[in-house]
């Protein structure tokens, strides 16, 4: 009999060309731009134009501080370049636990473990830590590297929605009702897209009232959430004498605390001992590379010695919020540095974000799936390297664009 003809694997690269075309005549491809500079308030493109930027996280504009920097090279020089094993093996030099010391310290806990990258610390959190009797409760807008950790975990799942805290406690009585042994409630103390902060304090109360953990994500809040800097906690009044009054705290080096790549997750010395001991992605990843780890302990120096950055950041983002608006824009309440100026419609947001980049400024469109359906928006994000002439030039610069696609009036 004649042998079978193998199946070929060109339908499913078809399939693929078919999706990428797809997403590009629905204008919703997310194409990456190069730039050719350090990372800061002003960047050039591949092309060679300087433009205002506009949408990184560097909060605190430390990415490209000589400090940072020099600290960096400093632990290049004393440490290496990398450790080429994970941290049980032998990756683990007293700058790492230098380094977890000081995260702890800062945050008000008492002890923290580092990651390759803060989606690992939210992977890597759950699964260990709470099983098939225990209950996870997510805010509905959780990151997904939250969503993709629960997921992980067989505890069982419940979510509110966002920010709603007669739903949170929905949420508890029926985990209570159910039997469950241990409860967490989980959220972003800032949530990403919306610049939204979390309350706290009203989830601390009623994790008490029903004797649930509480967990937090402080990817966008460390190092400048708070009268000190100290995160979402010290916002909202949870950082007692020193002491944060969540369970739990999440976190990244890659944002405000010098923009380069790591995370963290910080609590109790239990709940960190564990993490070490079965947390999979701590487990299996190198360890968090010598100059990162030197370059963020210069950072919480700099950041416990003064606020200063914090409440340049804190005027700039008061400034743009009421300029932008004067400006005719519709943006999403608040007072992060997160500022989600709402375009509604995919396709016009991509125009808007061309449009100001040929203006100058550099900024990026967002939209589904990042965010819901008919949600799409140019997320700003202050930073406290700004300085207000370029804030004043970038909000002519929207006007002007705002005007040319009929989006303000």
């Amino acid at each position: 009999m004649p042998s079978a003809t193998p199946r070929s694997t060109a339908a499913f690269y078809q399939h693929l060309r078919e999706e990428l075309d797809g997403i590009r005549s629905a204008g919703l491809y997310k194409a990456e731009r190069i730039i050719a500079t350090p990372q800061g308030p002003l960047v050039k493109t591949a092309d060679g134009r300087e433009v205002i930027n506009l949408c990184a996280n560097n909060y605190l504009g430390l990415s490209s501080h000589p400090a940072v920097i020099e600290a960096a090279h400093e632990a290049l020089r004393s440490h290496g370049y990398g450790l080429s094993s994970v941290r049980f093996i032998c990756g683990t030099q007293d700058l790492h636990k230098t380094l977890e010391a000081r995260i702890a310290r800062f945050l008000g806990t008492e002890d923290a473990i580092l990651y390759a990258a803060a989606f690992d610390a939210n992977g890597g959190l759950f699964e260990p830590l709470l099983g098939e009797q225990d209950a996870i409760i997510s805010d509905e807008l959780n990151h997904a590297s939250i969503i993709d950790g629960i997921r992980l975990c067989k505890a069982q799942r419940w979510r509110y929605k966002h920010n709603d805290m007669a739903d949170l406690e929905r949420c508890l009585s029926e985990a209570e009702a159910a039997g469950v042994r241990h409860s967490l409630v989980f959220t972003d103390g800032v949530f990403s897209m919306d610049g939204t902060v979390a309350q706290l304090d009203k989830i601390r109360a009623l994790c008490d009232r029903f004797g649930a953990l509480l967990g937090i994500d402080e990817c966008h809040a460390s190092g400048f959430m708070g009268a000190t800097g100290r995160g979402t906690h010290e916002h909202r009044g949870l950082l007692v004498d020193g002491v944060a009054q969540v369970d739990i705290i999440t976190g990244t080096l890659g944002k405000a605390l010098g923009g380069a790549s790591g995370g963290f997750t910080a609590g109790r010395r239990e709940v960190i001992e564990l993490l070490r001991q079965r947390s999979r992605p701590y487990l299996f990843s190198n360890t968090v590379a010598p100059s990162i780890v030197g370059a963020s302990i210069e950072v919480l120096d700099l950041l416990e010695a003064s606020t200063a950055l914090r409440d340049t950041l804190a005027d700039n983002t008061r400034y743009f919020r009421q300029a932008i608006t004067e400006a005719g824009f519709e943006i999403k309440p608040g007072d992060h540095a997160i500022v989600p100026i709402m375009v509604h419609d995919a396709v016009k947001a991509q125009a808007l974000a061309a449009r100001l980049l040929e203006l100058g400024i550099y900024v990026v469109g967002f939209f589904f799936p990042v965010v819901p359906r008919g949600q799409a928006r140019i997320r700003v994000q202050l930073s406290a390297a700004h300085q207000r002439a370029q804030l004043e030039q970038a909000v002519a610069a929207f006007r002007q664009a705002g005007l040319e696609l009929g989006l303000v009036k």
